[in-house]
């Protein structure tokens, strides 16, 4: 029996809604439990991803209870994609507007789950806002402190990070002149999302980034329906690419707001780290020393690949479910 999942036609079980944030426009996807909720969780996506990308998650959190908010991130989807000012698209900012968010609706703590970007923007509203958060997850995507002195992805590429050398490509504005059309958005989320062709062929290399003369060569996505695909290429052709990209673009920008926060911070709230084992760009080496920002840090891993939300859904859902049910035990013990 298929897992069950959001439709992204019509489901009975979550709204579209809109939101003013700090003066920008989000779109957030809101689902509530038939019975009073319990908590609240905000699920918080990365690149090339929509609100939707949690769409196995969120029937979980229905049934444990949860009210469940998953926003458009700045640049995708049907939230605004403002050309300017870069700072639209920086940690500061995104901790800002989640906290905004919660406050729109009346919740004062919340528990905080993200992937990829969406990852590293969840660690950045825990410290620049830690008395939102109760606990938070990550999936894929590791903590890595505010540096203490700037290294330019072009240093960092060439010296420790050899497989975040996408990111040069993604960050040169040279993609989204490309990526113009809905034929070509089409292609290229596919590839990203592990269409192969023929003979192996890939869309995407961690070392350099899109290999566009490969995209019309490969087969479907084993990841998605085709009316999933569809519904992201119609969802990314709103404002188009740029958006998206300036994620890509900022940082610089986050390293000299985050100069503001404590030279070792430290999060102190329970937190789960799902590693996925065959992720080729967040490998499970750049998850090390994690434990000195994170007292009460809980590790877990999963043979996956970077899409592991859609890939082992079941395994996912069940590292998380368990993780929230401990927690809520261990409270519930304290209080006696």
């Amino acid at each position: 029996m298929a897992l069950d999942k959001i439709d992204t036609s019509n489901d009975p079980r979550i709204e579209h809604r809109t939101a003013e944030l700090n003066g920008r426009t989000y779109h957030y996807l809101l689902g509530e439990p038939q019975q009073e909720a319990s908590n609240t969780v905000f699920l918080i996506h990365g690149w090339p991803d929509l609100s939707l990308g949690w769409r196995y998650q969120i029937p979980m959190f229905l049934g444990m209870g949860f009210r469940v908010v998953a926003p458009d991130m700045m640049g995708y989807g049907r939230t605004v994609a403002p050309l300017e000012p870069l700072s639209d698209y920086g940690f500061k900012r995104a901790s800002d507007d989640i906290k905004e968010l919660a406050r729109q609706l009346g919740v004062s703590n919340i528990i905080l789950g993200g992937h990829d970007w969406g990852g590293a923007i969840v660690y950045r509203v825990a410290l620049w806002h830690p008395e939102l958060i109760s606990s938070l997850f990550s999936i894929c995507t590791p903590f890595m402190a505010p540096s203490k002195r700037y290294v330019t992805l072009q240093d960092a590429v060439r010296t420790v990070l050899p497989n975040f050398g996408y990111q040069l490509q993604l960050g040169s504005g040279e993609v989204e002149k490309v990526l113009d059309t809905k034929q070509q958005i089409r292609l290229f989320l596919n590839a990203l999302y592990g269409g192969r062709g023929p003979n192996g062929e890939v869309g995407f290399s961690p070392e350099t980034g899109i290999i566009f003369e490969n995209l019309s060569k490969l087969g479907p996505s084993p990841l998605l329906s085709e009316q999933e695909l569809t519904y992201y290429v119609e969802e990314y052709a709103r404002n188009g690419m740029r958006g998206t990209l300036n994620w890509y673009r900022t940082r610089e920008l986050n390293y000299r707001q985050e100069e503001q926060l404590p030279d070792h911070p430290i999060i102190d709230i329970p937190i789960l780290f799902i590693q996925a084992l065959d992720d080729s760009v967040l490998t499970p080496a750049l998850a090390r020393g994690m434990e000195r920002y994170m007292p009460k840090l809980s590790r877990r891993e999963v043979s996956a690949g970077h899409w592991a939300l859609w890939q082992k859904p079941e395994q996912v859902n069940g590292l998380i479910r368990e993780w929230l049910e401990a927690e809520a035990s261990g409270r519930a013990r304290e209080s006696l």
